[in-house]
């Protein structure tokens, strides 16, 4: 049997947002954000939201390495997270760091009710999500690792907890 690859014009782009907002506290790294831009255009994310030191579009190495999503993903800058979180709960967002702790819990043992909204928040390349955000979360999650390596790169792991988070709030 054959297959034929379909490119974005043959294949079916009707997104709808996934209650799924994203932020991402002080990223060091152009690549990543642009990364985690282009996955939350993959997964109709809400909205990212950049705190604390990370750059903010527009800037050539986001764009290159987001696809230009940054035009189709809503995002704004907030200096203090803690504030944003504050209000992310005001609103019914269930707060979610993704961060390996002594208390974590494996991103696969998650269980949430269907269309609850989630705020994800991810930290910097080289420290992670800092105590006080995850003082302030509903839930911390964290990727089970099999290697000799504690942590993935923050966008690969952004990936799959949009993929698991999205399959657990459309069921």
């Amino acid at each position: 049997m054959l297959h034929t690859q379909l490119t974005h014009r043959s294949s079916d782009l009707t997104p709808k947002r996934t209650p799924i907002s994203l932020i991402l506290h002080d990223f060091e790294i152009r690549l990543n954000i642009g990364s985690v831009f282009r996955l939350a255009d993959a997964f109709a994310c809400e909205h990212i939201y950049l705190t604390g030191n990370t750059t903010t579009p527009p800037h050539r190495k986001i764009t290159k390495t987001s696809r230009s999503a940054e035009k189709y993903v809503a995002y704004s800058y907030h200096e203090n997270p803690l504030e944003l979180v504050s209000q992310m709960k005001q609103q019914n967002y269930k707060v979610v760091s993704l961060e390996l702790t002594d208390k974590s819990i494996c991103l696969a043992d998650v269980q949430l009710h269907p269309d609850e909204k989630i705020c994800l928040i991810l930290g910097s390349e080289n420290t992670g999500v800092n105590q006080k955000l995850l003082d302030q979360s509903d839930l911390i999650v964290h990727i089970p690792m099999h290697g000799h390596l504690s942590s993935l790169n923050v966008s690969t792991a952004a990936g799959i907890a949009l993929y698991q988070l999205t399959q657990l709030i459309n069921k």
